[in-house]
């Protein structure tokens, strides 16, 4: 078994891989950004190491830094989690080349399957079939029209080197094609390190069934159950159960051997996900994601096996301990994601900010997968899930209902969450009786009786009075050398401490962080404002320019996402107050139209 395992990732995915190497006796050590220095994921590991920066370019996407930390800390392994690295060769093979294991598949592998474009060619050659698309990287938006006057629309761009709906945009016609092809790359780079993208045929009515597959090196490779995926907004999932429902079981012991066929095509090794797509009785070979996915715990609660602890065994050399007839899967599990966005409308608004509470809600057959706590704060820089929640039952129904009844139990302030949405979705009767697909919230889901968020004004701030004051216990961060120490002063109690993670950002008289708007809105006199804050990608209109309701002003990024400021009423514009790169903040004015 490995002896120490660096987590080159943050969050919810870092925690997870966290609990368990403790559970196998496994050293952990948490890299960390200046915005990070006391999350949840630092806290828990054995070591921690800054990375210095705050966005992702600056932090877990800097090579450097992380094998700095790799070597300081002596750690013999390396987790990447999903996201930044984890798809990435020159990464991988930067590890491997120093003696380090890579917990994942080898750089060769990563090369064929991290890469969408080449995954769709091992696909092809192993016999299984694809979305119908182009098998090479888009140079300009030309091919784009060309692809969709000759096919239909709409048309799909895509991020080659990641996933999770980052870098993706739907093209319903040519005009809209240039500006869908910027944004997608600028998504990808912002993400993943790398812009490049390719096109595929966007299917009208299909459902998202993934297939987790796991390889050793000893040439065992077993396919492990199937998830349903297809609940998703913005191409990003919102909910996920595995097994999938009404779904044939012969089609799913046809799409287990296709995956595993994938697999073997480009010398798998490790636990990953073969994608599908599947509608009419058919299904097509999407992507392989050569990691492990956000929604791995729904097949482990099914299975009862632990993925990161075999993703470690097998990366330490071990062999599967069980054959493709050893695999039982029992019941039915269901995960939602719970990020900080605002459904209200549909509009599904990035809410940045610091959680002031998070009651997590139990009962048998309920986990809570979390990578913050109460006092942490939600940064625009990162991916802004908080939490995943996933619930056991003996089936589906029994699922639904349960998590109904976690999702009523669980409590998040001072932030939006989607929990409104995920409780609109297993409430729903086309959810019941899966009668859904990847387009489903977005088309037919009324999410319109959801109002926006508003946090409560709690309680007022206790501080303390006058005169001496009674020494405390403060719990403070050193570094020494770029490693992290946990030290304890003993100080007077002032009463003025603020929350973990609260160092930041503006405040109300109450104490509590300033809520953003929920969206982005035109007030009387012409002023257009933005609901969050983020980074202005790019400026739409000029001064004098006429624009009409809905007409996008600019574009904001936040959390890895961006977000189109548009115009809610007509007029002329007479100001721009923002360009490309400026940082803005809940309620900045970025435009005025008269």
């Amino acid at each position: 078994m490995l002896n120490k395992v660096l987590i080159a990732n943050r969050g919810e995915i870092a925690v997870r891989v966290i609990r368990t190497c403790r559970e196998l006796g496994v050293a952990t050590v948490a890299v960390y950004s200046e915005l990070d220095r006391d999350a949840l994921h630092v806290r828990l590991a054995d070591e921690a190491y800054a990375l210095g920066g705050q966005t992702a370019a600056e932090s877990y996407l800097n090579t450097a830094a992380i094998l700095a930390a790799i070597e300081t800390s002596g750690a013999d392994a390396v987790h990447p989690g999903y996201g930044f690295f984890s798809e990435n060769t020159d990464f991988a093979r930067a590890i491997t080349e120093r003696g380090v294991t890579f917990i994942g598949p080898p750089p060769e592998a990563i090369e064929v399957m991290g890469d969408k474009i080449s995954s769709r060619h091992a696909a092809e050659k192993a016999g299984v079939s694809g979305v119908p698309g182009r098998s090479e990287a888009l140079t300009s938006a030309d091919e784009v029209v060309a692809f969709g006057e000759e096919f239909g629309w709409p048309v799909a761009i895509k991020a080659a080197y990641g996933g999770g709906g980052r870098g993706m945009k739907v093209v319903s016609s040519a005009t809209e094609a240039a500006d869908a092809l910027e944004s997608a790359r600028r998504e990808a780079l912002a993400y993943f390190g790398r812009d490049e993208c390719y096109l595929e045929r966007y299917l009208a009515w299909p459902r998202h069934i993934e297939m987790q597959v796991i390889a050793d090196r000893h040439g065992n490779v077993v396919w492990l159950g199937e998830r349903d995926c297809s609940c998703q907004r913005r191409h990003q999932k919102l909910v996920e159960e595995s097994p999938a429902p009404d779904f044939p079981d012969d089609v799913r012991r046809a799409m287990g051997d296709a995956a595993v066929k994938v697999a073997r095509a480009c010398g798998y090794v490790n636990a990953g996900t073969v994608e599908f797509l599947y509608q009419d009785g058919d299904f097509f070979f999407l992507e392989m994601n050569p990691r492990l996915q956000v929604e791995h715990p729904v097949t482990e609660l099914v299975t009862g096996l632990d993925l990161v602890e075999w993703q470690l065994r097998v990366a330490s050399g071990e062999a599967l301990g069980f054959t493709q007839d050893d695999v039982a899967r029992n019941g039915h599990a269901i995960e939602v994601r719970v990020n900080a966005e605002d459904p209200a409308g549909g509009a599904f608004i990035p809410s940045p900010g610091t959680i002031t509470r998070l009651v997590p809600p139990g009962g048998p057959g309920v986990r809570l997968d979390a990578g913050y706590e109460a006092g942490d704060t939600i940064s625009q820089f990162y991916d802004n899930l908080i939490a995943k929640l996933v619930v056991w039952g003996a089936d589906r129904e029994a699922a639904r209902r349960r998590m109904l009844r976690a999702l009523d139990e669980m409590d998040v302030g001072g932030v939006a969450t989607t929990i409104p949405a995920d409780v609109a979705i297993l409430s729903h009767p086309d959810f019941a009786t899966a009668r859904h697909s990847t387009n489903w919230v977005e088309r037919d889901l009324d999410l319109t009786h959801l109002a926006p968020y508003r946090e409560d004004d709690g309680a007022a701030d206790s501080t303390a009075g006058a005169g001496d004051h009674p020494r405390v216990r403060k719990d403070v961060t050193a570094e020494v050398d770029g490693r992290r120490y946990e030290v304890a002063l003993w100080v007077p109690d002032t009463g003025d401490a603020e929350p973990r993670g609260a160092t930041t950002g503006v405040r109300t008289t109450s104490g509590r962080p300033a809520r953003p708007k929920a969206a982005t809105t035109v007030a009387a006199s012409g002023t257009v404002s933005v609901p969050m804050q983020g980074t202005i990608v790019k400026v739409m209109v000029a001064v004098g320019d006429q624009v009409e309701v809905g007409q996008t002003i600019c574009v904001l990024e936040a959390m890895k996402m961006e977000n189109n400021v548009n115009a809610e009423a007509s007029g002329t514009v007479t100001e721009v107050r923002v360009s490309p790169g400026d940082s803005v903040g809940p309620g900045d004015v970025v435009a005025v139209v008269a």
